[in-house]
């Protein structure tokens, strides 16, 4: 018998138990020639080793293939769930130090404020004392001039007095 595969030889005994004639008073029963039958048999299992043999070498392979999809996958995920963890961390040091950046300008501004207020406050102060020493100087300018007159005009009249006596 040639090398068929075993569903050609099982659909060739179905056949031929399908058209072989029935026995006399058993419509049930029928009348097949033995020798090919029992070849077609051994035929199935010459042949059904070796398919099942590939069968098994073809499901381990799909279990292997699998797995190391599976493997590819479970890595991949674990490297985006690191990722994801580096990138979280990231954003919270950099809203952090934003945050940070934030505090330190407010503070800045709060002390440009405070110096600008207390510089002002010191030149007013400033301006006060210099205008109150001018006012002071200026009195005491004003006063001397008015003794100087004063001396002036006395030593005036002495000298014409002393001019008019004499």
């Amino acid at each position: 018998m040639n090398e068929q595969h075993i569903e050609d030889i099982i659909s060739a005994l179905y056949d031929m138990i399908q058209d072989a004639r029935a026995l006399p008073l058993g419509a049930d029963k029928c009348i097949l020639e033995r020798d090919k039958v029992l070849d077609m048999l051994d035929e199935i299992i010459a042949q059904l080793p070796a398919e099942l043999k590939q069968s098994r070498t073809i499901v381990e392979s799909r279990n292997e293939l699998i797995g190391q999809a599976r493997r590819e996958a479970e890595s991949i995920v674990r490297e985006a769930q690191e990722k994801a963890k580096e990138l979280v961390a990231q954003e919270a040091i950099y809203l952090e130090a934003r945050r940070q950046c934030q505090e330190m300008y407010n503070k800045t501004q709060a002390r440009i404020g405070e110096l600008r207020k207390a510089s002002n406050e010191y030149m007013d102060d400033a301006l006060r004392r210099t205008e109150e020493a001018i006012a002071m100087s200026l009195n005491e300018v004003r006063d001397t001039r008015t003794k100087f007159r004063a001396l002036t005009e006395s030593q005036e009249n002495r000298a014409s007095e002393t001019a008019t006596e004499g």
